[in-house]
């Protein structure tokens, strides 16, 4: 199993929802681009850090 790191910072505000984009590190291609969450759940973050874990 290996897992990645991804961060993410604010790209704007929706109607229902918040976007984040990914900061993607030098010389590496974004991993997941662009997420959304519920406004209700992001709040007002405004930098976000996801852990995805393959699972092989």
């Amino acid at each position: 199993m290996s897992s990645k790191v991804v961060k993410l910072s604010f790209e704007k505000e929706t109607k229902n929802s918040v976007r984040f984009k990914e900061v993607a590190e030098d010389g590496q291609a974004p991993v997941v681009g662009t997420v959304y969450l519920q406004k209700w759940f992001a709040g007002n973050t405004k930098n976000l850090e996801i852990t995805i874990d393959k699972k092989d």
